[in-house]
């Protein structure tokens, strides 16, 4: 691709003049090729290194400084996606990737973002788009349904639902709403250095940053100490300790947020538990259920949610484990009326009889911003498409295989399980040998996953959790199956036997 001279284009002989962005011949003969790309792309994606090989800058010496004058074939972009971009993506839906917590995907689900975009609803108010409003409360009472969520969380009932894009738009929210809520008892904004918002050592990194941006003072957030004897969970009796002594100090609970599945480990935070606290000092508690929340559509996980009805938020992001592309994160509040209290806005230009009236939802006061996709659809698409009970499958399938992972480490002396599989993430690590101390098994371990990243073979990733450094294994993409879980435990075998050998 070269870029050209503009003064010197001779535009009588140009397509500038016949210029149309959207036709809808040349739309479907475009959108076959892209889907034919996508479709090869899916299909040759184990040819391709899992983590990519590149170096920093490596498309800026690819590409030329300014974009094209005149317009470029979709064929030449083609051409330079295969020849440019994809050496530079680490390929999320590798069946080989096992890193983080997994971006499912789905023909449905695709299909439902296709359509989506199509549409290119903007449906802040319900009259910008009443489909895509009405269908969003109505998928939300769905996956309500599938968890087995009290009515209170759903239109049916006195609650309801919204789709945020990521967990940290929801906690946000959740977090603004708590506060509208204690200022107001207060008496008022000049009290907000009193409020103090908890959660885990092991809570998502983005609730302290989100509690900054929600107005809490940083040093009034607590990220409570968590040990291996809880499995990494919050401690009740350890969380009321410090609630205590806050109030002793003057402050106010504000915020709870307990997490089902955290990132590091998945360790489960005893929701009834944390609930009675919660609700005892009058604090907001919202559980976080992102990754694992997806699971609880199993009965024998559901467990995991109990105490769910004394919480005032809960949220989880289908894009992890649900089959849903990327964005979409389901919030559920038990008083919609505080959510709209704080997030709310009333432009004359948004103005209409509906919303006057308060006979409509309009999803622009659920959230930060205004604008907004229809994501409804393909979270509708993959519920109609493959039922509760493939969905179900899909889940156990992923644990199942990770059961497997978790034997195979087990039944070799060399590794350990670090902390209790929950799901389907595997949490090990070379474990001590004699003449071993702990820095030389971390920098074995670091050795080994450096090893086994840099060969593109596989992509797994590393967490210290209690000062342990341990790797990380999460099976759940769409296109894994059991000979990939396999071919990644021989490959980290094969690694290990090399790297032991070497330091002996």
């Amino acid at each position: 691709m070269g870029s050209i001279d503009a003064n010197n284009v001779d535009l009588s002989t140009s397509s500038v003049g016949q210029f149309k962005p959207l036709e809808p011949e040349e739309f479907r003969k475009q959108a076959h090729t892209m889907v034919d790309f996508i479709a090869d792309y899916y299909k040759n994606i184990e040819n391709y290194p899992v983590l990519s090989q590149v170096e920093p800058g490596y498309l800026r010496d690819r590409l030329p400084e300014t974009a094209p004058y005149l317009p470029e074939s979709l064929e030449k972009i083609v051409q330079d996606i295969h020849k440019d971009i994809i050496p530079g993506m680490t390929n999320w839906l590798s069946p080989n990737f096992f890193a983080f917590f997994p971006a499912t995907v789905s023909s449905a689900g695709f299909l439902g973002e296709m359509l989506g975009t199509a549409f290119n609803s903007v449906g802040f108010t319900w009259v910008s788009s009443p489909a895509a409003t009405e269908l969003e409360m109505i998928v939300m009472d769905w996956i309500a349904h599938m968890l087995k969520l009290p009515k209170s969380f759903m239109f049916s009932g006195t609650g309801g639902g919204v789709l945020q894009t990521t967990t940290s738009e929801s906690l946000l929210c959740s977090i603004v709403a708590a506060r509208e809520r204690a200022l107001e008892s207060l008496g008022g904004s000049d009290n907000i250095s009193k409020l103090v918002a908890y959660g885990s050592d092991q809570t998502h990194t983005m609730f302290a940053k989100t509690c900054k941006l929600g107005g809490i003072f940083p040093g009034n957030i607590r990220l409570i100490p968590t040990t291996a004897e809880t499995n990494f969970s919050i401690s009740p009796s350890v969380l009321r300790g410090i609630v205590e002594a806050d109030l002793a100090a003057g402050l106010v609970p504000l915020f709870l947020c307990a997490t089902v599945g955290t990132t590091s480990t998945t360790a489960i935070d005893p929701v009834n538990e944390l609930a009675e606290i919660a609700n005892e000092y009058k604090m907001w508690i919202h559980v976080d259920a992102a990754y694992a929340g997806s699971a609880c559509i199993c009965p024998e996980f559901r467990h995991h949610l109990n105490g769910v009805e004394r919480v005032d938020s809960l949220s989880l992001s289908p894009h992890k484990w649900l089959l849903c592309y990327l964005d979409c994160c389901c919030l559920w509040v038990k008083k919609p009326n505080l959510l709209k209290r704080a997030l709310s806005t009333n432009p004359e230009y948004l103005r209409n009889q509906r919303s006057e009236f308060d006979k409509v939802v309009d999803y622009k006061d659920w959230q930060v911003g205004t604008g907004r996709k229809f994501r409804a659809l393909k979270l509708w698409l993959i519920l109609r498409s493959y039922g509760v009970a493939n969905l179900q499958s899909h889940i156990r399938s992923d644990v199942q295989m990770a059961k497997m992972f978790e034997e195979f480490v087990k039944s070799d002396p060399r590794f350990e399980v670090v902390v209790p599989r929950a799901f389907s993430l595997v949490c090990f690590r070379l474990k001590p040998f004699p003449g071993s101390n702990a820095a030389h098994i971390e920098i074995l371990n670091k050795k080994l996953l450096e090893m086994v990243n840099s060969s593109g073979r596989i992509y797994i990733i590393h967490t210290v959790v209690g000062g342990i450094y341990m790797l990380r294994l999460a099976v759940g993409g769409t296109l894994t199956e059991e000979r990939h879980v396999c071919a990644a435990w021989e490959l980290i075998k094969e690694f290990a036997d090399a790297l032991l050998k070497e330091a002996s």
